[in-house]
């Protein structure tokens, strides 16, 4: 098997989330406020403006599932569960040290999970409507964004003015920049950098309390790999390129990510939760902030949505920006509007694309872990004899 190309430096997903445990409790005792969230489509541009911290609380571990299982059916979507065990085990510090919780309503599994949630901690669920396009929708949507708005000062007894606001959306935007910067390192052919650490740092960033050092350490790993591409890897042979795309890869990243690398094919690209979606766009600063922001997450390309042909026209985008070769989807198991778009998305890639394609369905247990090797390991033996 091929070795890892990870900075020496690297940090592992479990050591960030270690760390942030201890960042966490010690900002709680400080007195810091602690909103604990989910989704791309949460405004955390209301959190920042609320001089809160937010944290991500979608589980990974497949330790966590059984706890859950008590409350929770069996064949549900493994993050639900873990997300939902972390909370009822008092396994997850970050739950723990949330004084709220900040949710939204991207499957039903997650609908009514919240509903269990709520009896633990303070849980605002923010409904999203049904897609983009209906009558109202970005009214209805805006009214969600007032209400979440307003439930911060009742709870926490502030005022979140205007100002406040605008001044949050410009540190979440230039933090949207860093990250779109980063990911689109993976553009250089061949690539510097790993997607085992793109996935791994983009996802331990759900963790990093501060903003401003993220930004910094991201415009520094980049300005790094662009030097590093420019003296090393420009004009060298590379591997196949495969972009990933379907559910968050967090929880599986050593069984699907860490495999294709060690096979011998690149991870370039994410066309998931975990990828740059919610980063190409910046919110308008010049306009009313509660609109802009009502208006910018409601351009998320999530399967949530119907329809979604957002999600197909950034596939399009991805695949020639990042010249790729090959497209592997991770549905999670239970994962249903994923599922539903899956055979649109195969189609798209094999037939309008005539690219290789292939769906790994599959859950947080080790169980799968080798015949998913056998099969990837199939995948790249057929993109490198193209």
């Amino acid at each position: 098997m091929a070795e890892l190309r990870l900075p020496e430096n690297f940090e592992t997903f479990p050591e960030a989330r270690k760390r942030a445990f201890l960042t966490l409790k010690e900002l709680k005792e400080q007195g810091k406020r602690i909103v604990g969230t989910f989704c791309t489509y949460t405004p955390a541009e209301l959190v920042t403006a609320a001089d809160a911290i937010a944290v991500g609380l979608c589980g990974v571990s497949e330790e966590l599932v059984a706890p859950a299982e008590v409350h929770l059916p069996k064949n549900l979507c493994p993050l639900i569960k873990a997300s939902y065990g972390g909370a009822v085990s008092g396994k997850c510090p970050f739950f723990y040290f949330s004084d709220m919780i900040l949710a939204e309503t991207t499957c039903d599994g997650k609908k009514k999970m919240y509903e269990h949630l709520g009896k633990l901690k303070h849980t605002h669920v923010m409904q999203l409507p049904p897609g983009r396009y209906g009558v109202k929708a970005l009214e209805f949507w805006k009214a969600e964004v007032i209400a979440i708005k307003e439930d911060f000062e009742q709870f926490y007894g502030i005022e979140i003015t205007d100002d406040k606001i605008r001044e949050a959306i410009k540190l979440r935007n230039r933090e949207r920049k860093a990250v779109l910067d980063f990911f689109e390192i993976g553009r250089l052919k061949p690539t510097p950098l790993s997607g085992y650490e793109i996935n791994t740092v983009i996802s331990s960033n759900d963790y990093n309390m501060d903003i401003e050092g993220k930004i910094k350490y991201l415009e520094e790993r980049t300005a790094e790999l662009r030097e590093l591409y420019e003296k090393e890897y420009k004009g060298r042979p590379s591997r196949p390129r495969i972009l990933i795309t379907g559910c968050p890869t967090t929880g599986v990243m050593d069984k699907v990510i860490k495999q294709i690398e060690e096979l011998g094919a690149d991870v370039v690209g994410f066309e998931n939760c975990c990828g740059p979606r919610e980063k190409k766009d910046p919110i308008d600063e010049t306009i009313d902030p509660i609109t802009a922001i009502a208006e910018k997450y409601l351009r998320v390309n999530c399967s949530v949505m119907s329809p979604n042909p957002g999600r197909i026209e950034a596939l399009d985008a991805q695949i020639d920006e990042y010249q790729i070769d090959g497209v592997v989807e991770v549905l999670l198991h239970a994962c249903h509007t994923f599922a539903v778009e899956a055979s649109d998305v195969k189609e798209f890639v094999t037939a309008k694309k005539k690219l290789p394609y292939m769906a790994v369905n599959t859950d947080y247990s080790p169980a799968d872990h080798a015949q998913i090797a056998t099969r990837l390991g199939a995948f790249i033996e057929l993109l490198q004899g193209q």
